[in-house]
């Protein structure tokens, strides 16, 4: 974190006074705000999903859909007024004075374009430059950046880049300006712990070579308060607190802040468990020797020249009624695994054991009905479900799939018990996708993987997209389930806080390899491999109590 600036002994940057953001009159999603950002520092811009932390940030901007009516008092860029320049002149401002590095940067980066060729375009709408210089230019942004062979790289196109190069592709073009304020929207969110303490650091040694102010917007409580200066609270539309980072973290006064602070997850909770001198259950699942390989073809004729080694030779047993964590960096096997496990990705091979069937010996109908033992939590529940579809049909869908005796009635039955047993309720079933926030939707999820009564539920980073308040309800669910069905999983995720909360035992993977394998408390207390340790150390940790 930067030293703590004294705001009083300084002039604001940025100035938004009575902001007001409505798509409907009646319910505005941000409500009369205000707050100043100094230059130099790091301002923190926090809440749930939906409380209107990006909208804010759009709305200075002027970035809003037509839909949106916008009111403010004041909204001054170092005594510029915005609210009186021309959408012209905002053209002029938006990435030359005020840069933006927005949440997806998959989605936010033109695919048929070369990173270098979005970048110099970047650079190109604010300065006039010989082609010469704008390719030199177009590589000191990569390197500073720390974008390794920065030549090289710049001919390649966003889809040939891992998620941590395109955001620092991101930061780039935001930097392409030279802006006095840096704005980054949910930045580190998809990362793992390791690319998230990397981006991290880059965005503050940036900020300490230009001197530029970071407006910084996440979820994340403890990653926030390694890097911010003040934090602001936001719920439902409205700033709640304000303050230092040390005396938001060590005496915060809103409820709702003492709310988010006591849901975040610790790695130190993992001491809290308890521990029991009962026996081990039988093995539920047993993986052997479990390899996944994907071909590199080349030429004309498309020759198989190598293999990409996805999962190498892994093997772990789960108990029953147990939590084994599957941690790692992104690319490292995790989802490839936990899906090759359910045969949904074709070429596995090894020995998968569930309850004593094996089912690397069934075909046809037989590993059919075996998919009943073994369901799966997708990442993204949006995307997971069939918007067309009711909740109600999306939930029975496996029942009526693998249990084809069963009557309309039952099936309506089960879909309604399943929905309260998820905390949802039943009319739940009649709506749409759409309709529900991201913890809800991912409880829908949760109870279709249920409906057909498991033995073992993949999770696949099932909380990575939730704040931190929804986060603590899922994981607080599953434990639920887990207590009164004595169903397995296999949690895959690289939120070590979250393992902490939730895993009996982790397994941490690398490069397709499990490398480290015990209980949890062994692992995070007493890691050692260099990997694990490694990541431990990259996990944020909130600030403690200063005495």
């Amino acid at each position: 974190m930067s030293s703590q600036i004294d705001s009083s002994a300084n002039t604001p940057l940025l100035l938004v006074e009575g902001l007001t953001v409505a798509f409907n009159p009646q319910q505005p999603v941000v409500d009369a705000i205000s707050f100043a950002i100094y230059p130099g520092e790091t301002f923190a811009l926090v809440g749930e999903s939906g409380s209107g932390k990006s909208i804010t940030a759009l709305s200075v901007l002027r970035l809003l859909p037509n839909n949106a009516k916008l009111s403010a008092d004041t909204i001054n860029l170092a005594g510029d007024n915005l609210l009186a320049r021309s959408e012209y002149d905002l053209c002029q401002i938006r990435g030359r004075r005020i840069g933006f590095i927005f949440q997806d940067p998959m989605s936010s980066l033109n695919p048929v374009m070369t990173i270098g060729s979005q970048i110099a375009e970047a650079i190109s709408i604010h300065f006039t430059l010989p082609k010469a210089a704008l390719a030199q230019r177009v590589q000191e942004l990569l390197q500073q950046v720390e974008i390794p062979q920065p030549e090289q790289r710049s001919k390649d196109y966003p889809h040939q880049l891992s998620g941590g190069q395109r955001q620092r592709v991101m930061i780039a073009i935001a930097l392409a300006g030279k802006p006095d304020l840096l704005i980054a929207d949910e930045p580190t969110t998809s990362l793992d712990v390791t690319l998230q303490a990397q981006i991290i650091d880059l965005l503050k040694n940036l900020q300490r070579q230009t001197g530029m102010a970071l407006w910084f917007i996440s979820h994340d409580l403890a990653l926030v308060s390694t890097i911010a200066d003040r934090v602001a609270v936001m719920q439902k539309g409205k700033i709640v607190e304000t303050g230092l980072t040390d005396d938001f973290f060590n005496a915060p006064k809103h409820p709702y802040t003492q709310k988010l602070l006591a849901a975040l997850p610790s790695i130190n909770h993992v001491g809290n468990k308890p521990q029991n001198n009962v026996a081990v259950p039988a093995p539920l699942l047993q993986v052997k020797d479990f390899y996944c390989y994907y071909p590199i073809r080349k030429g004309l004729f498309k020759r198989i020249v190598d293999y990409v080694r996805a999962v190498d030779g892994v093997s772990f047993n789960i108990p029953r009624g147990k939590t084994l964590a599957l941690v790692g960096e992104s690319g490292c096997g995790k989802t490839t695994l936990g899906k090759s496990l359910l045969n949904l990705i074709p070429g596995s091979t090894g020995q998968v054991t569930i309850d004593g069937v094996e089912l690397h010996t069934l075909t046809g109908e037989a590993l059919r009905q075996q998919r009943a033992n073994i369901q799966i939590i997708f990442q993204d529940p949006f995307s997971s479900m069939n918007p067309r579809m009711l909740v109600g049909d999306i939930i029975a869908e496996g029942l009526r799939a693998l249990q084809p005796n069963a009557t309309a009635s039952q099936c309506l039955q089960r879909v309604q018990q399943l929905l309260l047993q998820v905390g949802l309720p039943e009319e739940s079933a009649l709506r749409y996708p759409h309709e529900f926030s991201g913890g809800q939707r991912q409880r829908i999820c949760i109870a279709r993987a249920l409906a057909v009564e498991p033995k073992l539920i993949v999770c696949d980073e099932p909380t990575s997209a939730l704040d931190v308040s929804i986060q603590a309800q899922i994981i607080a669910l599953l434990k639920t389930l887990q207590q009164e069905k004595g169903v397995s999983y296999l949690f895959i995720t690289h939120d070590l806080a979250v393992v902490a909360e939730i895993a009996d035992d982790i397994a941490v993977m690398y490069q397709g390899k499990i490398i480290e394998h015990g209980s949890a408390i062994n692992v995070l207390k007493q890691p050692l491999h260099d990997y694990t340790k490694k990541l431990l150390a990259a996990v944020p940790v909130k600030k403690e109590l200063h005495d």
